[in-house]
């Protein structure tokens, strides 16, 4: 308990549940973090604020559309108003089209690399630009395995979370006379809403892990990213920044 005391942190794409980021806000908000949870969804994000603040912690809920920049003046300007300042910018926000390239739509790559790729740099632009009035932060930006390895039907959402992966490393370069850490996440195959939607199952038991090639035979839970992200968002992670986090069971060790 107390590892985020003290600190605001906003967290895009914190509607979905189960989803990476409302658990990685609950998770924030266990550790004394005051929490910004966005989302295109208003109602899901101020479910997830609500369970939140049910369980004795501080939220505030928020619409935005992350491939819009002016909802991230908005959002900024709002942060600022309720909580002071920002200390920790989670870019969770993504969508996947999971389709064979020959199949895909110039507008389902155009909107993929927009929500997974474009929103993370518009929130690292915004979070810096705060983050500098409190001398120092942590950004965490959600990548995957898909932006490590090559995946099938993966093209478009691979190539942005490629993208995420160095233009973190970038970011880091740039916002470290700041005193602000940038690291990226790269989850595997973790059971939430997106997961189930591209898989077309009913429950993590029907995905087959060996046919995934997953080592440690299963499938992951929301709570495994939230646990790696609280990590880079605390201070104990205060002399990492420019890497890359895996959390994928050995998938991308092989």
């Amino acid at each position: 308990m107390g590892r985020l005391d003290g600190k605001v942190a906003l967290v895009t794409g914190a509607a979905s549940n189960p989803g990476l980021g409302r658990t990685t806000a609950e998770r924030f908000a266990t550790e004394g973090a005051s929490l910004v949870v966005t989302d295109i969804d208003l109602p899901g994000a101020q479910a997830c604020a609500d369970a939140i603040i049910a369980a004795g912690g501080k939220a505030l809920a928020l619409h935005q559309d992350v491939t819009q920049e002016d909802d991230w003046a908005t959002v900024m300007a709002a942060v600022n108003d309720e909580f002071g300042g920002l200390d920790i910018m989670v870019n969770n926000a993504g969508i996947a089209i999971l389709v064979p390239i020959e199949n895909m739509t110039l507008e389902q790559w155009n909107r993929q690399i927009d929500v997974n790729l474009t929103s993370v740099f518009l929130g690292c632009k915004y979070a810096i630009a705060e983050m500098k009035k409190r001398d120092g932060g942590s950004i965490v930006n959600l990548s995957s395995v898909a932006g490590l390895v090559g995946l099938q039907t993966c093209v478009a959402y691979g190539a942005a979370k490629g993208g995420v992966r160095i233009m973190s490393k970038a970011v880091a370069m740039e916002a470290a006379q700041y005193n602000i850490r940038c690291n990226s996440v790269h989850p595997g195959f973790i059971w939430t809403n997106m997961q189930q939607q591209s898989s077309r199952v009913d429950s993590p038991e029907e995905l087959d892990a060996n046919a995934m090639r997953i080592p440690l035979g299963r499938t992951g839970e929301p709570m495994d990213v939230a646990n790696c992200v609280l990590y880079l968002a605390s201070d104990e992670a205060n002399y990492v920044t420019g890497a890359e986090f895996v959390v994928d069971a050995g998938m991308t060790a092989q």
